[in-house]
């Protein structure tokens, strides 16, 4: 499939776009941060996590412009991908359940995936799946959007999931870190092929609700509570 191409930027947009990415990502980073180290299912998170797609959805807009994505049919007429981006967020997804099924055998991994999860075993279903899919919508328009144009030709691919990585890695959580350098990566070529931000974030928001619904099924470490002892008394008949 032949890539389609976003509009060249001139040098003067392209340097107001890197100063606009550079502090944006920053600022998303710290929020990240400050947004997992908050208690499970408290206000705190999800003013923060709200807060961080904010940053990102800002500073994408704010940078210039954002393209949507196109492909090429089969008679080579250009079209917007809905259904493909969709397939492939499912496809992902898969992939995922089959290397959670496995993560939890390995305890870094599962307590890691754990510590994440907890904010949806714990926390308000609709507002962390609101949380997720704006900051999974969000994330594409900065990092696959404004992140992305501003590398310029040098591997945009490569660079923008190693920067999606180092602003993961302000978590401290090393399954999120993994997470986001094979998902940053799948985003990057879609933006390749498609010249936009429709179909990664059409796969990302996929992606994430898919995760959210059977993954904390899974690392749901939650005890349940033990019924009271009873003490039997021998009865001695007379």
């Amino acid at each position: 499939m032949d890539p389609v191409q976003a509009p060249r930027e001139s040098e003067p947009a392209l340097h107001h776009r890197r100063q606009v990415v550079a502090v944006a990502s920053l600022v998303g980073a710290g929020l990240l941060s400050r947004s997992l180290s908050t208690e499970h299912g408290s206000p705190q998170f999800y003013t923060l996590s709200l807060g961080v797609a904010g940053v990102w959805i800002t500073g994408g807009l704010r940078s210039g412009l954002v393209t949507p994505s196109r492909m090429r049919n089969h008679d080579h007429v250009l079209r917007r991908p809905v259904i493909t981006p969709v397939l492939i967020g499912v496809g992902a997804f898969a992939g995922f359940y089959l290397c959670a099924l496995a993560a939890r055998h390995i305890p870094v991994l599962n307590r890691s995936i754990s510590a994440v999860l907890q904010y949806a075993n714990y926390g308000s279903g609709p507002l962390v799946l609101l949380t997720a899919l704006a900051n999974g919508a969000a994330e594409e328009v900065f990092f696959r959007g404004a992140l992305y144009t501003a590398i310029g030709h040098h591997h945009p691919v490569a660079v923008s999931a190693a920067v999606y990585s180092l602003t993961t890695a302000a978590t401290r959580n090393p399954a999120l870190v993994l997470a986001s350098t094979v998902m940053g990566t799948l985003f990057g070529l879609e933006r390749r092929v498609t010249g936009g931000v429709q179909a990664p974030i059409l796969t990302h928001l996929t992606w994430s609700t898919l995760m959210l619904r059977f993954l904390p099924p899974l690392f749901d470490n939650r005890q349940e509570p033990k019924p009271p002892r009873t003490r039997h008394r021998l009865v001695i008949p007379l």
